[in-house]
């Protein structure tokens, strides 16, 4: 509480000190809690306009006015003393849409009120653990919010009587989305450079059907045109579903009789990397169930994929998990700390992976909207239904150090709840914008309490089909360049307000496929390349 109307005699007072002193046990850690300075005093903050106010505040004179808008979460933060391996709680009193409390880098809670409501996080320090950095913020685009109380309760030093004026000897974690790093309440251990990989700023991702036809016809290696910068080879899949076992089988005479020796798809490979491209293995696609179940299966994923890559010089690998390869188990509930034995498996054969092959190592994936974005309203056994939604997300996260692209295919799906809090559908820009915006900005993951960071902008490129015959959802060329405009610059975004920001080192685009492209006389190259060229 912020005022106690106490009248204490001499010898309570007294008594009362001493207890307090041999305990060394205070009641809030935190300086200026209720805001009762009439001030920010004590908080560093951001939001242009946020402050103390005098209504609405859940107890005393003054609260907290955080003023959240599209491109600011008005996040403020107060770093104190603590000691290792101990118990504390924070709390607070807030109200308004997405208001989040919590410990930077570690947990955290959040809710929506129209009135003031207590949320509550209990935590326990590590080891040589001395300071914690509190935070609370509101969301992008969702209007301001008020906090009030807010208490951090353990034992400790309790602050001075003259509270700092601010906690700028703090580096300052607010997810700003003009940052390059996550957009997230506690920071992502992402890099803040993109790894060295050799791609140009925006570039054209395509899968080649290199052990199958598909109705559209192969294309050998040497006749996939120069303008694509990425090369998907569709697909290595496993002997069985749970076996970890990759294989990569080229397409035979009988199914594809124009294709190429090994011979000569090897040297096309060397000739287009000798010209900067990236030639990738894309492992799973609608077919290929991969499901490592056990540690013998994960150490067969990461010595059979290796195989592959050795055998044909490749750059890397895609991660194209579909189907039910990805799920997560009943009280699976952070995406930061997953147990799951297929997303913890696949998790450590990818940083295995990484390792091997260092930072040249080009890592991408390409889940559908159902295991990423559809996170944020439904994740896995924390919501009545599908226990694969939002799967991707832990394994997304566990690798964003080492990610060097997130095409999220924007097609085959159904509706998708948005940051905007209104359903997308596929068919127009609209559906692209949101669904992008999602992943710059990072979203709640529905029912943890937690926040999933955004990606860098570089990160991540809009997964659309070639052609109608490619895929549900496809859209003429000039559609999805008008939602790459809104990402990218801000403009002809219509109604929807971008709650990452502007994404001027967007990655580009990705499609299925260059088959399905040749087979329409490539009107999706011959579009998109020269855009991506003209953007800055």
């Amino acid at each position: 509480m912020k005022r106690v109307a106490l009248i204490l005699g001499a010898a309570t007072l007294l008594v009362t000190s001493l207890f307090v002193a041999s305990n060394a046990y205070a009641a809030n850690l935190l300086s200026n809690p209720g805001f009762e300075s009439g001030s920010l005093s004590g908080w560093s903050c951001t939001g242009s306009g946020s402050g103390a106010v005098t209504s609405p505040v859940h107890s005393g004179s003054y609260a907290l006015n955080g003023n959240a808008t599209a491109s600011d979460t008005a996040q403020c933060t107060q770093t104190v003393t603590v000691q290792p391996n101990t118990a504390y709680t924070l709390s607070g009193w807030v109200r308004g849409n997405y208001v989040y409390l919590g410990i930077t880098g570690g947990a955290s809670t959040w809710t929506s009120a129209s009135t003031y409501t207590k949320l509550t996080v209990p935590f326990t320090t590590t080891a040589g653990q001395t300071s914690v950095q509190v935070f609370l913020h509101g969301w992008y685009g969702q209007g301001a919010y008020n906090a009030d109380d807010i208490a951090l309760d353990g034992p400790g030093t309790p602050p001075s009587s003259t509270p700092p004026t601010s906690a700028s000897s703090t580096p300052n974690t607010s997810p700003s989305p003009s940052k390059s790093a996550s957009t997230s309440p506690s920071p992502s251990t992402s890099t803040s450079q993109p790894p060295v990989t050799g791609l140009p700023k925006h570039a054209l991702i395509g899968y080649l059907h290199a052990s199958f036809a598909n109705g559209s016809g192969y294309v050998r290696m040497a006749d996939v045109p120069a303008a694509w910068d990425v090369i998907d080879l569709a697909f290595g899949e496993p002997t069985s579903v749970t076996s970890g076992d990759i294989r990569f089988n080229r397409c035979s005479v009988a199914e594809c009789p124009n294709v190429e020796s090994d011979a000569d798809f090897l040297a096309a490979i060397k000739a287009k990397q000798a010209q900067g491209k990236k030639v990738l293995i894309s492992i799973g696609g609608q077919n290929g169930q991969v499901q490592l179940t056990t540690t013998a299966a994960r150490d067969k994923f990461v010595s059979s994929v290796s195989a592959i890559i050795d055998r044909w010089g490749l750059d890397g690998l895609d991660i194209d998990f579909e189907g039910h390869s990805l799920y997560l188990n009943a009280g699976d509930s952070d995406f930061r700390n997953p147990t799951t034995p297929v997303v913890v498996n696949l998790i450590a054969a990818l940083k295995s992976l990484k390792a091997k092959y260092g930072s040249k190592f080009v890592l991408t994936m390409a889940p559908e909207t159902f295991f990423v974005q559809l996170g944020y309203q439904f994740y896995g056994g924390t919501s009545a239904g599908d226990n694969r939604a939002g799967s991707y997300l832990p394994v997304i996260h566990a690798l964003r150090d080492s990610l060097t692209i997130l095409h999220v295919q924007d097609y085959n799906s159904g509706p998708i709840w948005g940051l905007d809090n209104q359903y997308h559908n596929m068919g127009g820009a609209d559906f692209h914008i949101a669904m992008t915006d999602m992943l710059k900005a990072g979203f709640p993951v529905a029912n943890t309490g937690q926040t999933f960071p955004g990606l860098r902008p570089d990160q991540i490129a809009i997964g659309v089909p070639a052609a109608v015959s490619a895929g549900n959802g496809y859209v003429a060329p000039a559609v999805v360049q008008s939602a790459v405009n809104c990402l990218a610059s801000g403009s002809g975004c219509g109604g929807y307000t971008l709650r990452g920001g502007t994404s001027p080192a967007f990655r580009g685009l990705m499609t299925w496929s260059i088959n399905w492209d040749r087979y329409y006389n490539w009107e999706f190259m011959n579009a998109n390349r020269p855009f991506l060229n003209a953007l800055p």
